[in-house]
């Protein structure tokens, strides 16, 4: 065996409605994979909104654009075998499978947090789904606009059943059990 350790690139897609859970589980598995040490770039939806889709709206195009950017970023990365983690809404299963198409199978990981709609509201420390509800914001995904659950994604969790941590040793598992990520204690031998 030997010494080093090889790093695979491939994209964890997170998916899910506003106040699912994305952001704070991709946080874990992101400290995670640096612990192990991992390479990782996070594309995070609210932060890729401020700097790489500034000016972009809330229209079916102007998301399916963000998600479009969203997908070149991770498969630039992901093809140089540097591993990425997004955590966006992408709500259309369209622009998911485009995405998927991009990266390519063998590297594409879609994560459903597939927390009930009812608990991302209870969750909303913004407001944003009372003001969707009352009219304030058009175009809000599952009040006034669609969300397109994946069809078959490689991991599906509700975090009303599971705990960050708990969400991230799923996750971490199955990057394990599919030869992305070298087990723990294969890892810790190789860099004792």
């Amino acid at each position: 065996m030997s010494t080093t350790t090889e790093q695979k690139g491939f994209v964890l897609w997170f998916t899910g409605l506003s106040g699912a859970g994305k952001t704070t589980i991709a946080d874990v598995v992101e400290a995670r994979l640096k612990h192990r040490g991992s390479k990782i770039e996070v594309l995070d939806g609210d932060v890729v909104r401020t700097h790489l889709s500034k000016g972009l709206g809330f229209s079916r195009e102007d998301r399916d654009t963000n998600i479009a950017r969203i997908a070149f970023v991770a498969n630039l990365l992901a093809r140089n075998e540097v591993p990425v983690i997004t955590a966006a809404i992408s709500p259309y299963r369209e622009t998911r499978d485009a995405a998927r198409d991009l990266i390519g199978d063998g590297k594409f990981i879609e994560i459903h947090i597939a927390t009930p709609l009812e608990e991302c509201e209870k969750r909303d420390v913004k407001g944003l789904y009372a003001k969707a509800r009352a009219g304030e914001i058009k175009e809000f995904t599952g009040i006034s606009d669609p969300y397109e659950e994946p069809l078959d994604p490689e991991i599906k969790i509700d975090t009303t059943d599971h705990e960050p941590h708990d969400s991230a040793d799923i996750i971490l598992e199955y990057l394990e059990v599919n030869g992305f990520l070298a087990p723990a204690g294969e890892l810790e031998g190789a860099l004792a």
